[in-house]
């Protein structure tokens, strides 16, 4: 059977857009300070860069389905691919921090088409079945959520503008290359209607894991969009904490997490995993610089345990098929996306530097006690699939 090295050229150039489209949102991080001294600019209006980005990706989460079973997989990929190109290139030419947001946005609409289309192509062009060219999916998320901030620090330390020119020509590589080497593939029998994944969060199941989820994702980017103005650290020392705590969240997300869920089950390791996830970030608030570099590095455990069992419980846990299912669950958790990076600075405005930790903390523990309330609903998923169960088998990366 062909392995991972074995793969067609078209699995391949999908793959390797598929890191740099990853990449994209955590790019923005070490450069968050530079970017606020650079157009002049407070914390909280820099941090809308994820608000604009994740809240236009919500809401294209309706629409991907319905365009890819219209005009194709290879359309909607290169359609992704050009939006990202043009708007992450805006982004490096804006002179406010209004227009960064404004082209942030049409980033987030670009990578939305993308990514949610990235692994059904991979998967139908795959030589030998799926695992190996899922494995290969996993690996490009985790690569690219490592790599963001490192290539933000790298190129910003001489210019905020360089990390957006960098993106837009690499994702114009990408374009290049599925252009050259990915065949359009057949389209769905059945064409996906917008109100699809919203009739699909009808389930209990789904809409118990979408909402549990909706909290966590508070807490995850409170870590990501605020903390970088808490550390106070220089591009290139921020982009190395980023970095550590991008290789921590795909070593769990790929390796630790399937082995948890194996001895304990997905529902006791996702609430024991955000229950941890509480702790650290309270002490990512309220310790020392040090500590407070420790934790954020950390978090990337508990985040890569959580995104791997989410994602297999929201694909699991209902009858809907998994783009459809997947598209409901990340339009209602990519809100909280949204939301955090907003709020988080809002609220140090309020009180002080530490509470926006204290929120976020809450969120987590709102979210483990969503899964313990309704974990009669979840039970379905939780029942350990067998080996060659789909979810355990990778596709449910799908839904991140």
């Amino acid at each position: 059977m062909p392995t991972i090295s074995q793969q067609p050229r078209a699995v391949w150039a999908t793959a390797g857009a598929s890191v740099v489209a990853f990449m994209g949102i955590g790019l923005v991080d070490p450069i968050l300070p530079s970017i606020a001294q650079g157009l002049d600019a407070t914390a909280g209006q820099v941090s809308l860069l994820f608000t604009s980005y994740f809240l236009i990706t919500a809401v294209a989460m309706l629409v991907t389905g319905f365009i890819s079973s219209r005009v194709g997989g290879r359309r909607t990929l290169l359609l992704g691919l050009a939006l990202v190109v043009v708007f992450a290139g805006l982004s490096g030419t804006s002179g406010s921090v209004a227009e960064l947001v404004g082209f942030r946005a049409g980033w987030g609409l670009g990578n939305a088409l993308f990514v949610s289309t990235a692994l059904a192509v991979i998967v139908g062009a795959a030589a030998g079945g799926s695992a190996a060219a899922i494995l290969l999916y996993e690996s490009a998320l985790g690569l690219g959520m490592a790599c963001g901030p490192l290539l933000g620090a790298l190129l910003g330390d001489a210019s905020w503008r360089y990390p957006f020119f960098g993106t837009a020509a690499l994702m114009a590589v990408g374009f290049l290359c599925i252009t050259a080497f990915l065949k359009e593939q057949p389209k769905p029998d059945r064409k996906t209607s917008l109100l699809d994944p919203l009739k699909a969060l009808g389930h209990g199941g789904l809409a118990s894991v979408a909402a549990s989820a909706f909290f966590y994702n508070y807490t995850f980017f409170t870590v990501l969009a605020f903390t970088p103005f808490v550390l106070d650290m220089t591009p290139y020392r921020s982009g190395a904490v980023f970095f550590a705590w991008g290789l921590l969240l795909a070593v769990s997300s790929v390796l630790v997490a399937p082995r948890l869920q194996e001895r304990f089950g997905s529902l006791k390791v996702l609430g024991g995993s955000l229950a941890l996830l509480a702790v650290d970030v309270l002490a990512l608030g309220y310790g020392d610089h040090t500590t407070a570099v420790v934790c954020t590095v950390l978090s990337g455990a508990f985040i890569g345990v959580n995104n791997t069992v989410y994602t297999e419980l929201a694909l699991g846990v209902s009858d809907a098929p998994r783009p459809v299912a997947s598209a409901g669950y990340n339009f209602v958790r990519w809100f909280a996306a949204a939301a955090a990076p907003y709020f988080a600075p809002k609220i140090e405005e309020w009180t002080d530097i530490h509470v926006p930790f204290v929120v976020a903390a809450v969120t987590a523990v709102l979210g483990a006690a969503v899964v313990v309330v309704r974990r009669k609903a979840l039970t379905r998923e939780a029942a350990e699939p067998e080996p060659g169960h789909p979810a355990r088998d990778g596709v449910a990366v799908f839904a991140r």
